[in-house]
């Protein structure tokens, strides 16, 4: 029985199709024909074998999912958009460490939705790019994690500071000991202002880089031999800011505030 639905949910594309159309709501045959580009013909004897198995009913010359069709093809979409999100950048995905995520957001972490994926320019590897500056200028209520050290922080999240109606940082270890190294002045900037709240990470292992405000997301996963390549993620959809708030979160509440430049952090 279970392998009999199984088939029938997914060795058919234009049963797959058919059911995740009517999880929009009910269709006559009209509009399956024209929003699935089939023939009626072709598309009967896949809504005949739906019928069958109780997936889908027909009402007024409409069908529609069945309860068991609604729950079937409510828990299909994590799988079908999880594996577009692989097909899409496959080696991506395969090269970087997602394996840091937490169990709960690593299986959502199809909720990215429709993000793009940066790649680098190699005639301006070194700098930070446009699109995650301009972006987060534009933000007022900021959360990032600052996971790798780069120049150009120190300055610009002070600018965030500046901007901003509410900016927390977090840092990483490492990124913590080189600001205090080469940024004191922007370091102490950070700790002074209203605004601004600044943690040390203290968790296992090194997180992802971060950025996500009210309408933005943008994280950097390491690569497998834990350095950053340049390549970032970025999203503007509200499925993507919730859960890259969730996966701040998680990081914020492994992270302790910095009151004391020398300690690190109020332990």
């Amino acid at each position: 029985m279970t392998s009999s639905l199984t088939d029938h949910v997914w060795l058919s594309e234009k049963r797959t199709n058919l059911l995740l159309l009517l999880m929009e709501g009910p269709r006559d045959i009209e509009q399956i024909k024209m929003s699935l580009n089939v023939t009626s013909r072709g598309m009967m004897p896949q809504i005949k074998k739906l019928k069958d198995k109780h997936l889908v009913i027909e009402e007024d010359e409409h069908y529609k999912l069945s309860n068991i069709g609604e729950l079937v093809v409510k828990n299909m979409l994590p799988l079908i958009n999880t594996l577009s999100m692989i097909a899409e950048n496959k080696n991506y995905w395969e090269q970087h460490d997602i394996n840091i995520l937490p169990p709960h957001l690593f299986k959502r972490l199809h909720e990215l939705g429709n993000y793009l994926l940066l790649e680098p320019d190699l005639h301006y590897t070194f700098e930070i790019p446009k699109e995650f500056t301009e972006n987060l200028l534009k933000s007022k209520e900021i959360m990032s994690i600052i996971s790798f050290y780069r120049p150009e922080y120190p300055k610009f999240y002070s600018e965030l500071a500046e901007r901003a109606n509410s900016l927390t940082l977090i840092l990483s270890e490492s990124a913590f000991k080189r600001m205090k190294t080469n940024n004191m002045k922007e370091l102490d900037f950070l700790l002074s202002a209203k605004n601004t709240q600044v943690l040390l990470y203290q968790g296992e292992g090194r997180p992802p880089a971060i950025d996500v405000s009210e309408w933005f997301m943008y994280i950097s996963f390491l690569n497998q031999n834990g350095s950053y390549d340049h390549n970032d993620i970025m999203s503007f959809d509200e499925s993507a800011l919730k859960w890259c708030t969730e996966l701040f979160d998680h990081y914020c509440d492994r992270s302790v505030k910095i009151t004391d430049v020398e300690k690190g952090g109020d332990i």
